[in-house]
Protein backbone atom coordinates (compact mmCIF):
# COMPACT_ATOMS: atom_id res chain seq x y z
CA UNK A 1 0.00 0.00 0.00
CA UNK A 2 1.14 3.85 -1.03
CA UNK A 3 0.23 6.58 0.76
CA UNK A 4 0.98 10.21 1.13
CA UNK A 5 1.27 12.02 4.86
CA UNK A 6 1.22 15.48 4.73
CA UNK A 7 -0.22 18.50 7.38
CA UNK A 8 -0.41 22.09 7.58
CA UNK A 9 -1.69 23.38 5.12
CA UNK A 10 -2.76 26.65 6.41
CA UNK A 11 -5.08 27.92 3.24
CA UNK A 12 -5.74 31.51 4.35
CA UNK A 13 -2.42 32.12 5.51
CA UNK A 14 -1.51 35.90 5.11
CA UNK A 15 2.58 36.83 5.79
CA UNK A 16 3.31 41.05 6.90
CA UNK A 17 -0.32 41.72 4.71
CA UNK A 18 0.49 39.44 1.83
CA UNK A 19 -1.96 36.36 1.12
CA UNK A 20 -0.48 33.25 0.60
CA UNK A 21 -3.31 30.92 -0.51
CA UNK A 22 -2.28 31.31 -4.23
CA UNK A 23 0.74 29.91 -3.01
CA UNK A 24 -0.56 27.28 -1.36
CA UNK A 25 -2.90 26.44 -4.21
CA UNK A 26 0.07 26.34 -6.66
CA UNK A 27 1.67 23.34 -3.93
CA UNK A 28 -1.71 21.44 -3.76
CA UNK A 29 -2.28 21.12 -7.44
CA UNK A 30 1.45 19.56 -7.57
CA UNK A 31 0.74 16.82 -4.78
CA UNK A 32 -2.29 15.87 -6.56
CA UNK A 33 0.10 15.68 -9.65
CA UNK A 34 2.42 13.26 -7.48
CA UNK A 35 -0.47 11.68 -6.30
CA UNK A 36 -1.66 10.67 -9.15
CA UNK A 37 1.39 9.84 -10.59
CA UNK A 38 2.89 7.81 -7.41
CA UNK A 39 -0.70 5.72 -7.95
CA UNK A 40 -1.11 6.29 -4.13
CA UNK A 41 -3.55 4.17 -1.94
CA UNK A 42 -4.76 7.55 -0.17
CA UNK A 43 -3.91 10.67 1.09
CA UNK A 44 -3.48 11.43 4.84
CA UNK A 45 -3.50 15.36 6.14
CA UNK A 46 -2.90 15.71 9.35
CA UNK A 47 -4.54 19.22 10.90
CA UNK A 48 -4.05 22.70 10.01
CA UNK A 49 -5.78 22.93 6.60
CA UNK A 50 -6.83 26.21 6.92
CA UNK A 51 -5.19 29.39 9.08
CA UNK A 52 -8.60 30.18 11.04
CA UNK A 53 -11.52 28.96 12.18
CA UNK A 54 -14.06 31.30 9.83
CA UNK A 55 -11.00 31.34 6.82
CA UNK A 56 -12.08 32.97 4.01
CA UNK A 57 -14.09 31.59 0.77
CA UNK A 58 -11.06 31.77 -1.59
CA UNK A 59 -9.68 29.28 0.72
CA UNK A 60 -12.28 27.13 1.25
CA UNK A 61 -12.57 27.08 -2.59
CA UNK A 62 -8.84 26.04 -3.00
CA UNK A 63 -9.54 23.16 -0.27
CA UNK A 64 -12.67 21.64 -2.04
CA UNK A 65 -10.74 21.93 -5.48
CA UNK A 66 -8.27 19.40 -4.27
CA UNK A 67 -10.34 17.33 -2.74
CA UNK A 68 -12.54 17.40 -6.03
CA UNK A 69 -9.04 16.00 -7.89
CA UNK A 70 -8.88 12.91 -6.02
CA UNK A 71 -11.89 12.28 -6.11
CA UNK A 72 -11.79 12.34 -10.00
CA UNK A 73 -8.63 9.93 -9.49
CA UNK A 74 -10.35 7.76 -7.43
CA UNK A 75 -7.99 8.38 -4.65
CA UNK A 76 -9.26 8.64 -1.28
CA UNK A 77 -8.61 10.73 1.60
CA UNK A 78 -8.44 10.91 5.56
CA UNK A 79 -8.67 14.35 7.49
CA UNK A 80 -7.79 15.68 10.95
CA UNK A 81 -8.23 19.15 12.50
CA UNK A 82 -5.67 21.08 13.75
CA UNK A 83 -5.15 23.78 16.66
CA UNK A 84 -5.86 26.34 13.72
CA UNK A 85 -9.04 24.42 12.71
CA UNK A 86 -12.68 24.76 13.57
CA UNK A 87 -13.65 21.03 14.83
CA UNK A 88 -16.84 21.86 14.54
CA UNK A 89 -16.85 23.47 11.12
CA UNK A 90 -15.17 20.24 9.83
CA UNK A 91 -17.34 17.75 11.62
CA UNK A 92 -20.40 18.94 10.04
CA UNK A 93 -18.61 18.96 7.03
CA UNK A 94 -18.11 15.52 6.96
CA UNK A 95 -21.38 14.01 5.10
CA UNK A 96 -20.56 16.54 2.42
CA UNK A 97 -16.64 15.75 2.00
CA UNK A 98 -17.68 11.96 2.58
CA UNK A 99 -19.69 12.45 -1.07
CA UNK A 100 -15.56 13.28 -2.75
CA UNK A 101 -14.31 9.89 -0.89
CA UNK A 102 -12.89 12.00 2.09
CA UNK A 103 -13.39 10.89 5.95
CA UNK A 104 -13.01 13.76 8.00
CA UNK A 105 -12.74 14.07 11.58
CA UNK A 106 -13.14 17.49 13.84
CA UNK A 107 -13.01 16.49 17.62
CA UNK A 108 -10.87 13.47 19.24
CA UNK A 109 -13.58 10.34 19.36
CA UNK A 110 -13.08 7.04 21.03
CA UNK A 111 -12.83 3.90 18.67
CA UNK A 112 -16.82 3.07 18.88
CA UNK A 113 -17.60 6.64 18.47
CA UNK A 114 -16.14 6.73 15.16
CA UNK A 115 -12.25 7.90 15.87
CA UNK A 116 -11.01 4.58 13.61
CA UNK A 117 -11.47 5.50 10.14
CA UNK A 118 -11.46 2.17 7.70
CA UNK A 119 -10.76 2.82 4.16
CA UNK A 120 -10.89 -0.03 1.17
CA UNK A 121 -8.29 0.57 -1.19
CA UNK A 122 -6.83 -1.23 -4.28
CA UNK A 123 -4.66 -2.39 -2.48
CA UNK A 124 -5.75 -3.82 1.09
CA UNK A 125 -7.55 -2.31 4.08
CA UNK A 126 -6.26 0.63 5.51
CA UNK A 127 -7.08 1.54 9.57
CA UNK A 128 -6.30 5.07 10.49
CA UNK A 129 -6.76 6.23 14.45
CA UNK A 130 -7.36 9.44 13.56
CA UNK A 131 -6.71 12.33 16.95
CA UNK A 132 -7.51 15.63 16.20
CA UNK A 133 -6.09 18.57 18.16
CA UNK A 134 -7.14 18.36 21.42
CA UNK A 135 -7.32 21.25 23.51
CA UNK A 136 -6.97 21.02 26.60
CA UNK A 137 -10.33 23.12 27.68
CA UNK A 138 -11.96 19.67 26.32
CA UNK A 139 -9.78 17.29 28.20
CA UNK A 140 -9.88 19.29 31.44
CA UNK A 141 -13.02 19.79 33.47
CA UNK A 142 -14.08 22.89 35.35
CA UNK A 143 -13.70 21.11 38.69
CA UNK A 144 -9.89 20.00 36.97
CA UNK A 145 -9.01 23.48 36.46
CA UNK A 146 -9.87 24.84 40.34
CA UNK A 147 -8.64 22.04 42.53
CA UNK A 148 -5.47 20.70 40.54
CA UNK A 149 -2.28 22.61 40.53
CA UNK A 150 -0.35 23.78 36.81
CA UNK A 151 1.84 20.18 37.09
CA UNK A 152 -1.36 17.89 37.75
CA UNK A 153 -3.23 19.92 35.22
CA UNK A 154 -0.22 18.92 32.56
CA UNK A 155 -0.32 15.17 33.37
CA UNK A 156 -3.89 14.85 33.60
CA UNK A 157 -4.21 15.98 30.23
CA UNK A 158 -1.24 13.88 28.66
CA UNK A 159 -3.17 11.06 30.18
CA UNK A 160 -6.29 11.67 28.79
CA UNK A 161 -4.36 11.88 25.33
CA UNK A 162 -2.90 8.70 25.84
CA UNK A 163 -5.96 7.15 27.06
CA UNK A 164 -7.64 7.83 23.81
CA UNK A 165 -4.76 6.94 21.52
CA UNK A 166 -4.24 3.50 22.98
CA UNK A 167 -8.18 3.42 22.93
CA UNK A 168 -8.19 3.95 19.05
CA UNK A 169 -5.45 1.53 18.30
CA UNK A 170 -7.71 -1.51 19.89
CA UNK A 171 -9.18 -0.94 16.56
CA UNK A 172 -6.40 -2.43 14.62
CA UNK A 173 -6.19 -5.89 13.00
CA UNK A 174 -3.37 -7.92 11.53
CA UNK A 175 -4.94 -8.07 8.00
CA UNK A 176 -4.87 -4.29 7.31
CA UNK A 177 -2.24 -1.18 7.52
CA UNK A 178 -2.34 0.01 10.77
CA UNK A 179 -1.93 4.19 11.01
CA UNK A 180 -1.76 6.67 13.49
CA UNK A 181 -2.68 10.06 12.42
CA UNK A 182 -2.62 12.97 15.53
CA UNK A 183 -1.90 16.83 15.34
CA UNK A 184 0.09 17.59 19.03
CA UNK A 185 3.38 18.25 19.98
CA UNK A 186 6.18 15.71 21.13
CA UNK A 187 8.61 16.68 23.19
CA UNK A 188 12.21 16.78 21.15
CA UNK A 189 10.22 18.21 18.47
CA UNK A 190 12.59 20.78 16.74
CA UNK A 191 9.90 23.75 16.17
CA UNK A 192 10.28 26.41 13.15
CA UNK A 193 8.20 29.29 15.50
CA UNK A 194 5.98 29.62 13.70
CA UNK A 195 3.68 27.40 15.03
CA UNK A 196 0.66 28.64 18.34
CA UNK A 197 3.29 28.90 20.85
CA UNK A 198 0.52 28.14 23.41
CA UNK A 199 -0.07 25.08 21.53
CA UNK A 200 3.17 23.39 21.32
CA UNK A 201 4.62 24.32 24.98
CA UNK A 202 4.25 22.65 28.67
CA UNK A 203 0.87 21.34 28.60
CA UNK A 204 0.32 20.31 25.02
CA UNK A 205 4.23 18.57 24.69
CA UNK A 206 3.90 14.94 25.12
CA UNK A 207 5.69 12.22 25.67
CA UNK A 208 7.03 10.06 23.13
CA UNK A 209 6.17 7.43 24.99
CA UNK A 210 2.26 8.03 25.20
CA UNK A 211 2.20 7.21 21.59
CA UNK A 212 1.27 3.54 21.11
CA UNK A 213 4.36 1.90 19.67
CA UNK A 214 1.40 -0.67 17.42
CA UNK A 215 1.54 1.70 15.26
CA UNK A 216 3.17 0.84 11.60
CA UNK A 217 3.49 4.40 11.19
CA UNK A 218 2.56 7.54 13.11
CA UNK A 219 1.44 10.58 10.46
CA UNK A 220 1.62 13.93 12.77
CA UNK A 221 0.79 17.72 12.20
CA UNK A 222 1.88 20.78 13.98
CA UNK A 223 5.12 21.05 13.82
CA UNK A 224 6.38 23.04 10.47
CA UNK A 225 9.85 21.23 10.26
CA UNK A 226 9.31 17.93 8.34
CA UNK A 227 11.02 15.66 10.83
CA UNK A 228 11.18 11.88 12.13
CA UNK A 229 10.41 11.47 16.29
CA UNK A 230 13.06 8.51 17.44
CA UNK A 231 10.25 6.53 18.98
CA UNK A 232 9.33 3.02 18.92
CA UNK A 233 7.06 3.17 15.77
CA UNK A 234 8.31 4.95 12.87
CA UNK A 235 6.75 8.67 13.94
CA UNK A 236 7.58 11.91 11.31
CA UNK A 237 5.90 15.57 10.82
CA UNK A 238 5.21 16.22 7.16
CA UNK A 239 5.90 20.19 8.41
CA UNK A 240 3.68 22.37 6.75
CA UNK A 241 3.29 23.07 2.80
CA UNK A 242 5.06 25.83 1.89
CA UNK A 243 7.27 28.35 3.96
CA UNK A 244 4.90 29.74 6.18
CA UNK A 245 7.43 32.20 8.12
CA UNK A 246 10.67 33.65 8.18
CA UNK A 247 11.66 30.46 10.71
CA UNK A 248 11.32 27.94 7.44
CA UNK A 249 13.49 30.40 4.90
CA UNK A 250 15.27 28.24 2.62
CA UNK A 251 13.88 24.90 3.91
CA UNK A 252 12.35 22.16 1.65
CA UNK A 253 8.81 21.42 1.84
CA UNK A 254 6.95 18.14 0.70
CA UNK A 255 5.13 15.36 2.26
CA UNK A 256 6.82 11.78 3.11
CA UNK A 257 5.70 8.77 0.57
CA UNK A 258 4.90 5.77 2.28
CA UNK A 259 4.95 2.29 1.63
CA UNK A 260 3.84 -0.19 3.70
CA UNK A 261 1.84 -3.63 3.73
CA UNK A 262 -0.48 -5.25 6.79
CA UNK A 263 1.71 -7.14 9.27
CA UNK A 264 5.34 -5.78 8.65
CA UNK A 265 7.00 -2.66 9.38
CA UNK A 266 7.20 0.42 7.40
CA UNK A 267 9.70 1.32 4.69
CA UNK A 268 12.02 4.12 5.46
CA UNK A 269 9.67 6.78 4.47
CA UNK A 270 10.66 9.15 1.62
CA UNK A 271 10.61 12.95 1.52
CA UNK A 272 9.53 14.21 -1.76
CA UNK A 273 9.91 18.18 -2.13
CA UNK A 274 7.27 20.51 -3.53
CA UNK A 275 8.57 23.66 -5.09
CA UNK A 276 7.81 26.48 -2.90
CA UNK A 277 6.02 29.49 -5.61
CA UNK A 278 7.54 32.37 -3.60
CA UNK A 279 10.04 31.39 -1.42
CA UNK A 280 11.15 32.74 1.65
CA UNK A 281 14.65 34.28 2.22
CA UNK A 282 16.67 36.13 5.16
CA UNK A 283 19.45 38.35 3.79
CA UNK A 284 21.75 40.18 6.74
CA UNK A 285 23.82 42.50 6.12
CA UNK A 286 25.95 45.64 7.33
CA UNK A 287 25.28 48.89 6.28
CA UNK A 288 28.28 49.28 3.72
CA UNK A 289 27.55 46.56 2.08
CA UNK A 290 23.53 46.28 1.85
CA UNK A 291 22.91 47.52 -1.24
CA UNK A 292 25.33 45.27 -3.09
CA UNK A 293 23.89 42.17 -1.53
CA UNK A 294 20.11 43.34 -2.42
CA UNK A 295 20.96 44.32 -5.81
CA UNK A 296 20.87 40.63 -6.81
CA UNK A 297 17.74 40.08 -5.30
CA UNK A 298 15.61 42.87 -7.08
CA UNK A 299 13.80 40.66 -8.96
CA UNK A 300 13.53 37.86 -6.77
CA UNK A 301 10.65 35.34 -7.08
CA UNK A 302 9.78 35.20 -3.24
CA UNK A 303 9.80 37.21 0.30
CA UNK A 304 12.21 39.00 1.90
CA UNK A 305 13.26 39.49 5.66
CA UNK A 306 16.50 42.03 5.29
CA UNK A 307 18.08 42.24 8.68
CA UNK A 308 20.76 44.91 8.99
CA UNK A 309 23.50 45.10 11.50
CA UNK A 310 23.97 49.24 12.56
CA UNK A 311 26.38 51.21 14.91
CA UNK A 312 24.04 54.07 14.87
CA UNK A 313 20.19 54.91 13.78
CA UNK A 314 20.20 55.53 10.07
CA UNK A 315 16.92 57.92 9.02
CA UNK A 316 15.36 56.70 6.30
CA UNK A 317 16.94 53.42 5.68
CA UNK A 318 13.87 51.33 5.16
CA UNK A 319 12.83 53.43 2.38
CA UNK A 320 16.12 52.70 0.58
CA UNK A 321 16.15 49.05 1.15
CA UNK A 322 12.43 49.12 -0.26
CA UNK A 323 13.61 51.18 -3.24
CA UNK A 324 16.07 48.10 -4.45
CA UNK A 325 13.97 45.37 -3.60
CA UNK A 326 10.42 46.81 -3.43
CA UNK A 327 7.38 44.98 -1.90
CA UNK A 328 9.51 41.91 -2.22
CA UNK A 329 10.83 43.17 0.83
CA UNK A 330 8.10 42.49 4.08
CA UNK A 331 10.56 42.25 7.08
CA UNK A 332 13.06 44.47 8.22
CA UNK A 333 15.35 44.20 11.06
CA UNK A 334 17.56 46.90 12.48
CA UNK A 335 20.07 46.11 14.84
CA UNK A 336 21.54 48.31 17.14
CA UNK A 337 23.32 46.64 20.37
CA UNK A 338 24.61 50.12 21.46
CA UNK A 339 21.29 51.77 21.59
CA UNK A 340 19.46 48.98 23.00
CA UNK A 341 21.84 48.82 25.51
CA UNK A 342 21.82 52.44 26.29
CA UNK A 343 18.27 52.90 26.17
CA UNK A 344 17.87 49.62 28.93
CA UNK A 345 20.53 51.54 31.59
CA UNK A 346 18.98 55.45 31.15
CA UNK A 347 15.45 54.05 31.97
CA UNK A 348 14.35 56.04 35.18
CA UNK A 349 10.33 54.96 36.07
CA UNK A 350 10.84 59.17 37.74
CA UNK A 351 11.89 60.44 34.45
CA UNK A 352 10.27 58.42 32.30
CA UNK A 353 8.24 60.01 29.14
CA UNK A 354 5.77 57.42 27.27
CA UNK A 355 5.43 59.37 24.64
CA UNK A 356 8.87 60.15 24.19
CA UNK A 357 9.73 56.22 24.58
CA UNK A 358 6.80 55.52 22.12
CA UNK A 359 8.10 58.28 19.46
CA UNK A 360 11.63 56.49 19.98
CA UNK A 361 10.05 52.64 19.30
CA UNK A 362 8.79 54.08 16.26
CA UNK A 363 12.14 55.42 14.94
CA UNK A 364 14.18 52.40 15.98
CA UNK A 365 12.99 49.15 15.40
CA UNK A 366 10.24 50.07 12.46
CA UNK A 367 12.78 52.97 11.46
CA UNK A 368 9.91 55.49 10.71
CA UNK A 369 8.28 58.37 12.82
CA UNK A 370 4.37 57.69 13.85
CA UNK A 371 1.73 59.78 12.27
CA UNK A 372 1.30 63.14 14.85
CA UNK A 373 -2.62 61.34 14.98
CA UNK A 374 -1.43 57.98 16.39
CA UNK A 375 0.75 59.55 18.95
CA UNK A 376 -1.80 61.91 19.97
CA UNK A 377 -4.26 59.23 20.50
CA UNK A 378 -1.43 56.92 22.42
CA UNK A 379 -1.18 59.80 25.34
CA UNK A 380 -4.94 59.99 25.73
CA UNK A 381 -4.93 56.39 26.48
CA UNK A 382 -1.78 56.20 28.11
CA UNK A 383 -3.32 59.26 30.35
CA UNK A 384 -6.56 57.33 31.17
CA UNK A 385 -4.85 54.31 32.55
CA UNK A 386 -2.70 56.56 34.14
CA UNK A 387 -5.55 57.81 36.13
CA UNK A 388 -7.58 54.51 36.08
CA UNK A 389 -4.62 53.04 38.78
CA UNK A 390 -4.06 56.39 40.44
CA UNK A 391 -7.48 56.44 41.55
CA UNK A 392 -7.47 52.51 42.43
CA UNK A 393 -4.25 53.03 44.85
Amino acid sequence: MRLIHTSDWHLGRNLKGKERTSEIEFALKELLRQAKELEVDAVLIAGDIFETSNPPAEAERVFFQFFEGLQNAKIPAVAIAGNHDSASRLDNLANLLSLAGVRILGKPRRVNQGGLITLETPNGKLRVAAMPFASERRLLTVENLWLMGELEQINHYRERVGYLLNNLTTGFRDDSVNIIMAHLTLDGARLANSEARHHTKETYALAGQSLPAEAQYIALGHIHKPQQIPIAAPTYYSGSLIQVDFGEAGEDKGFYLIDVEPGSPVKKPEFISIPCQKPLQIVECELRDYEEKLEPLRDYSGYLKVIINLQTQQTGLADKIRKICGDKVLQIELRIPQVESKRKKSVNPEEFDPVAEFKLYFQEELNTTPNPAVIARFAELYKEIKETQDATT
